[in-house]
């Protein structure tokens, strides 16, 4: 599938047509438990669902196919995928170097759940290269956590040069995909050693199922996560599955939407006295625009903005809006606003991530490019 297009293999990768009726959808699995030929004679080698189910193993090879890594594993949510690297690959002592502008879950559970069990972590600004290598390089790092776009501050962060850093350091890099999806960003053909997703974001798309990804080209390193999924029971089910992967087949085309609509948004913020600043690295004059355009195909849907008015003119245009739906979350066909203070980054208060109190982050949908600036426009007048 690696000589395919993007398209070709999101819509056909682990999905061979079902051999005994036809189908060309391959079948739900939902059975728990399977009747072997005999004993330890399993049939395709399956037993039990928490180890190995066919619709699971279905959708495993569609997100590998999409990241153009060899071994894809699922989980039942993204922190779920993000927690079986870290329990996987790390051991108590070892340091973790990651964004200063994490996702708050992230940060929360590095340093809440892992922290006590001695997984230390430093934070950097990985938009400053040379000071994100003199982070990695100060004392022995174990692995290298980079997400870009960054949530919710839109930060590029240069993932061949601190892939680079971090395998001279001997460390594991991990980058985060989530913003960028894997038809916008292929990081393992940038040197990462594992790439991660919410899947519940672009690659479901529909915001109606919750899982998590991990693809790595390592046999050594997907093994050791693959054993945590297992023993741990954390695996995607089969009907979670099963939706994102009919949702990832869409992908390139909604991609392709939701870029051209965030670009005419982000265009119309510019031009708001009401806003101090527009996060988006498609404009030319953002910091991470030339990063961005190397290592990106296009720019996203994610757009943040800062609000001259503060936390109250912020609060204002959140609860204004009707298209855009106050909700967390992202990536989902329809737009969506968040107010990250007090919402998806609330943990993260009064921590080197803490999140301006005057900015809204947007997941422009595929809607109307108009309808949606008409609704920001509408609730930008409450002001």
């Amino acid at each position: 599938m690696r000589d395919l297009g993007f398209s070709t293999r999101a819509v056909h990768a682990g999905q061979d047509f079902d051999p005994i009726t036809g189908a060309v959808i391959p079948p739900l699995h939902m059975s728990t438990t399977y009747h072997p030929h005999s004993v330890g004679n399993l049939r395709l080698g399956y037993d039990y669902s928490r180890g190995t189910n066919p619709t699971r193993d279905n959708w495993q090879e569609q997100i590998a196919a999409l990241e153009g890594g060899a071994y894809g594993i699922s989980f039942a949510s993204g922190l779920g995928a993000e927690d079986a690297i870290i329990r996987s690959l790390l051991t108590s002592g070892d340091r973790i170097v990651m964004g200063n502008d994490v996702y708050g879950g992230t940060h929360r559970l590095i340093d809440k759940i892992h922290g006590p069990n001695g997984i230390r972590h430093s934070a950097v600004d990985m938009t400053d290269t040379a000071a994100a290598v003199e982070a990695i390089r100060a004392e022995a790092t174990a692995m290298v956590w980079v997400e870009t776009p960054s949530n919710p501050l839109m930060k590029i962060a240069d993932i061949e040069a601190l892939t680079a850093a971090g395998h001279e350091a001997g460390a594991v890099v991990v980058v985060d995909n989530t913003f960028a999806s894997p038809y916008l960003q292929s990081p393992l053909a940038l040197g990462a050693d594992v790439v991660i997703h919410s899947t519940t974001k672009y690659l479901g798309g529909h915001s109606d199922v919750v899982g998590g990804g991990v693809v790595t080209d390592s046999e050594e390193l997907a093994d050791k996560i693959r054993f945590i999924q297992f023993a741990a029971g954390n695996q995607s089910s089969p009907f979670d599955a099963y939706m994102t992967t009919r949702g990832a087949k869409t992908l390139a085309v909604r991609m392709e939407r939701h870029c051209d609509n965030a670009e005419a948004v982000a265009k119309w913020l510019l031009g708001r006295e009401e806003v101090t600043q527009v996060l988006y690295p498609g404009l030319a004059d953002h910091p991470g625009h030339d990063v961005a355009a190397r290592q990106m195909k296009r720019f996203g849907g994610m757009v943040s903005f800062r609000l001259a008015g503060g936390a109250e003119a912020a609060r204002t245009v959140a609860e204004g809006t009707e298209l855009f739906r106050l909700a967390e979350s992202l990536g989902g066909i329809e737009s969506l606003l968040n107010y990250p203070a007090e919402m998806t980054h609330a943990s993260v208060k009064g921590t080197e991530l803490e999140v301006p109190d005057d900015l809204l982050r947007l997941s422009v949908g595929i809607e109307d490019a108009a309808d949606l600036i008409a609704d920001l426009e509408r609730a930008f007048a409450r002001l």
